[in-house]
């Protein structure tokens, strides 16, 4: 049912055109790779195929703005897993907005979605406070709407899964999200 395929169609459809940005099946690491010299387009590149990977590094890219889209990664830092404290809730601070708006998504595409702390062998942090603050994120962008490319992308989901078109905060559970 959950092809990544699709998701490359769907999003290569939304925004090749207009913004030169391409979803890229990767084999490694996810990365985000801006035009230039090299690279004829922008490259964003999910990890193993992975159908959830897909929807996680759409979301970095949906809510990054046009000077972090000029970035490779979007100008952020990466230290993998085995993160200490400090750099773990470092990592939890910026990856609220883009996992609650890949739970949006993954609504969208009726997928499961799994709340990611992404260091299973580094220093464990206070998961259940992350999880509730990717959830009242999704509370802000269901009460105030989606940037623009997130509206457009979650558009097109909804249109190809056929699942509810309304954004509807009461549609969302906390104990649902891993």
């Amino acid at each position: 049912m959950h092809n990544a395929e699709d998701l490359i169609a769907i999003f290569n459809n939304c925004f090749f055109e207009k913004y030169n940005t391409k979803l890229v099946r990767g084999t490694d690491e996810p990365l985000y790779v801006p035009a230039d010299e090299n690279n004829p387009h922008c490259s964003l590149i999910f990890a193993h195929g992975f159908f959830a990977s897909a929807l996680h590094e759409c979301s970095h890219w949906l809510i990054a703005g046009e000077n972090r889209r000029k970035l490779v990664d979007f100008g952020y830092w990466y230290v993998p897993d085995g993160r200490n404290e400090a750099e773990q809730t470092l990592f939890q601070t910026v990856e609220v907005k883009p996992q609650a708006m890949e739970w949006i998504l993954s609504m969208a595409a009726k997928s499961a979605f799994r709340v990611s702390v992404d260091n299973l062998n580094g220093k464990e942090t206070d998961s259940l406070a992350f999880k509730e603050a990717v959830y009242n994120q999704v509370k802000t962008y269901c009460e105030n709407g989606l940037p623009a490319r997130a509206k457009i992308f979650r558009d097109a989901l909804v249109a190809f899964y056929n699942s509810k078109s309304s954004l509807e905060f009461a549609d969302f559970n906390l104990s649902n999200c891993g």
